[in-house]
């Protein structure tokens, strides 16, 4: 009962959100740390990348899957349609790509903050969506 509950909010989603940025945050800060370093590539997460993998796992939610918890994997309903969100982030290290050029500090710190600001909003709307579901469990809604 609790798990269609849960699987009916975004939490799933916002999960997988903030696990992405928490790594692509740890990159950043490793260019920031190595800038000095002589013959250091800049290496990024592609962005284009994960948003185009969420997206697709939404749609697909979206059309007939349903989720356990969020480390138990998968549910199918209807066919062959199973969907694991984990698997957004899968392969992290495939999407690290090491750029030709030196990247100045301006542009790390820069987004580093569009990061963190990512970060916090998704944070913001797990809270959001666990305080909604405390209401209803609590029957205060």
């Amino acid at each position: 009962m609790f798990d269609g509950i849960f699987q009916s909010t975004s939490i799933p989603v916002m999960e997988q959100v903030v696990g992405f940025t928490e790594a692509r945050q740890n990159v950043l800060a490793g260019n920031i740390a190595n800038l000095d370093t002589p013959g250091y590539k800049a290496r990024d997460l592609s962005v284009e990348d994960f948003q185009s993998r969420l997206k697709q796992a939404i749609n697909t939610r979206k059309h007939g899957a349903t989720y356990r918890s969020p480390g138990e994997g998968p549910v199918a309903t209807s066919g062959s349609r199973v969907v694991n969100m984990a698997g957004v982030a899968k392969n992290t290290k495939t999407i690290t790509r090491h750029d030709g050029d030196n990247v100045g500090m301006e542009s790390q710190v820069s987004e580093m903050v569009k990061n963190q600001l990512q970060h916090n909003m998704a944070l913001s709307i797990m809270i959001s969506q666990f305080r909604l579901l405390q209401a209803v469990i609590s029957e205060k809604a």
